[in-house]
């Protein structure tokens, strides 16, 4: 058996750590988020988190605090930011360097952007055969 063929599929990876996050949400926040969505791009992890804001943040912004419901957002962030980090090492076997993260209150999505120490090794979901067709001639 090669190595390649016990390495997870892209798709695999994306949905492993996209369950993570939700679970992340439920255990530390309380809170059920209705999709996470994850794509990963050669060193980078792309995180599309919808109905992220909690319902205490939800209550500030509706009653004219926007701003403490972002610094509430921006606090969740820091504190949940070591086990997000923790999570990704853990489902994708590289450490992540940087972590970019942004909330949006009127929709309710939060978006993170995950540079990792150098791209997961994966296993092409829809390889073809290594050699390449005949162009010309054939």
């Amino acid at each position: 058996m090669t190595g390649e063929t016990l390495q997870p599929t892209r798709g695999k990876l994306e949905r492993t750590i996209a369950q993570g996050i939700q679970a992340l949400y439920r255990s530390q926040l309380g809170h059920q988020t209705s999709q996470a969505l994850c794509n990963i791009l050669d060193d980078k992890l792309i995180i599309v988190i919808e109905n992220a804001i909690t319902q205490p943040e939800k209550l500030l912004a509706q009653n004219g605090q926007e701003d403490l419901a972002s610094q509430v957002r921006s606090q969740l962030e820091s504190v949940l930011e070591l086990q997000l980090k923790d999570l990704i090492k853990e489902v994708l076997g590289v450490r992540v360097t940087d972590l970019l993260t942004d909330a949006t209150l009127e929709t309710g999505r939060t978006a993170t952007i995950a540079i990792l120490e150098s791209a997961p090794k994966v296993r092409d979901s829809n390889s073809k055969s290594k050699t390449q067709p005949k162009t010309a001639g054939s």
